[in-house]
């Protein structure tokens, strides 16, 4: 085996231990695995080809790799968003519940509290410049100057991308990640009511301010626009129980991105009803009650869940 090789591998064996923490950087930068996954494989493409004898700090020098990428990759995802249709909300980060921690790169995503759904969808707001900027610093203390470079701006105007998507979260203020027996004795009494259409019960589960998202992007159904508020939510859920004929929630409890949520199989249409296609519904808890719906329809942003054969 000749020194180039014995480098590269060694180098390889440097770089997958980084790789959970780079996969969560991007995927926190993204919102999307896909985006992600890329982003970290070009990052090792161009370490492999560079001189790294002169990197001193590895994990510091690819995490600031990956964030240069993923700011192409949103500034290009925000031109392909103006052609999406209705909401659009993250890909979603499925895991089992109770299963012991793993090394596994998507395990140690979802124990990151800023991957938690309500938290991304503020994100996805923000400009490329100011997610960038704000995530990298607040969450991974990469240094200014470095963002800036990132940004081809001045350290200044890094500093303040960052100020901009610190204000932005702030003010948006989503709901912390609840615990986890709260948020599973919360979804059974939601279920229940729904199950059996008790309307009030089921607005005296929803925070003031909930609101639901669903993201289909046309290729299945799901609420067109933001449901918002406890009677219209509760009215549109029950709705749905009537339309698709359900007289029981038969999801399998999951988490998504951490939290709590419901995988939804295909149900195929009978008499009179129309079918349901496969989803995950991710919920976020606010004061003990359900703050927000993100419903996942979109078939392209499925297909990594890990649905139980149908």
């Amino acid at each position: 085996m000749n020194l180039v090789t014995v480098s590269l591998d060694t180098l390889a064996a440097e770089f997958s231990e980084h790789r959970a923490h780079l996969l969560g950087v991007a995927y926190r930068l993204t919102s999307t695995l896909a985006d992600a996954e890329d982003a970290v494989q070009e990052a090792w493409l161009r370490l492999s080809t560079v001189d790294h004898t002169d990197i001193r700090d590895l994990r510091g020098w690819l995490t600031t790799v990956v964030g240069r990428i993923c700011l192409d990759r949103l500034r290009s995802a925000a031109v392909r968003r103006e052609h999406y249709t209705g909401p659009w909300l993250p890909e979603p980060v499925v895991t089992s519940i109770g299963a012991p921690p793993s090394e596994d790169p998507l395990d140690t995503i979802v124990r990151q509290d800023g991957v938690r759904m309500a938290a991304l969808v503020v994100l996805d707001k923000l400009t490329p410049e100011q997610r960038v900027a704000f995530v990298l610093h607040d969450a991974f203390s990469v240094p200014f100057d470095e963002i800036a470079e990132i940004l081809s701006v001045t350290t200044a105007a890094a500093r303040q991308h960052a100020s901009r998507g610190r204000k932005a979260l702030a003010d948006a203020d989503p709901p912390p990640r609840a615990s986890f027996d709260q948020q599973r004795e919360l979804l059974e009494r939601v279920i229940v009511a729904l199950t059996s259409g008790d309307l009030n019960t089921l607005v005296e589960l929803l925070h003031p301010d909930v609101h639901l998202v669903g993201d289909a992007n046309g290729k299945a159904r799901t609420a067109l626009r933001i449901v918002s508020g406890p009677d219209k939510v509760a009215r549109f859920l029950l709705g749905l129980m009537t339309k698709y004929g359900l007289t029981e929630l038969t999801g399998m409890p999951m988490l998504v991105n951490g939290d709590l949520g419901l995988l939804l199989t295909d149900l195929r249409d009978d008499a009179g009803h129309q079918a349901v296609m496969r989803r995950v519904t991710a919920f976020a808890v606010r004061d003990g009650k359900i703050a927000a719906c993100y419903d996942v329809v979109n078939p392209d942003k499925l297909t990594r869940v890990p649905f139980p054969e149908e």
